[in-house]
C-alpha cells in the first residue's frame, strides 16, 4: 500500500463499528441524559470518519480527475442523506416508534462494512 493508507482499514472498521453501536444505542433511548450521551458519541466519531474517508478517497483516486470524483462523492452523499431520511421515516411510521426508525440505519452500517471488507480484500489481491 502507498504511504499514509496502511492504517486506514483498521480505523475505518473501528469507526463503522462505533457508528453501528451508536445507531443501535439510539433504539433504546428513554431518558434525556441518554440523548446527550448519544450526542457526545456522534460528536466523537463524525468528524473523524469524514476526515478519514476524504483523506483515503483523495489517495485512491487519479490526481487528474479529482473534480469528477469528488463531484460523484458529493452526489452520493446527498443521495445517502435522502435515503436515510426515507428509511427512518418509513420505519417510524410502520412501527409507531421513532427509536426503531433511527435504529434501522444500523443496517446501512452493516452493508457498508460488508462492501468495505469486499473492496479491501479485492485491493489486497491486486
Amino acid at each position: 500500500m502507498r504511504d499514509g493508507i496502511v492504517l486506514f482499514p483498521f480505523f475505518a472498521v473501528w469507526w463503522i463499528t462505533a457508528y453501528f453501536g451508536i445507531a443501535v444505542f439510539a433504539m433504546f433511548l428513554k431518558e434525556q441524559w441518554q440523548f446527550w450521551f448519544l450526542a457526545i458519541l456522534v460528536g466523537m466519531f463524525q468528524g473523524g470518519i469524514q476526515a478519514l474517508s476524504r483523506s483515503y478517497f483523495t489517495k485512491i483516486i487519479p490526481a487528474e480527475k479529482t473534480g469528477e470524483y469528488f463531484g460523484l462523492m458529493d452526489i452520493c452523499g446527498k443521495g445517502a442523506s435522502f435515503l436515510g431520511t426515507i428509511v427512518i421515516s418509513l420505519v417510524s411510521q410502520l412501527t409507531g416508534q421513532v427509536n426503531i426508525g433511527v435504529g434501522a440505519i444500523s443496517l446501512f452500517f452493516i452493508l457498508g462494512m460488508i462492501v468495505f471488507k469486499m473492496s479491501t480484500a479485492e485491493a489486497g489481491s491486486m
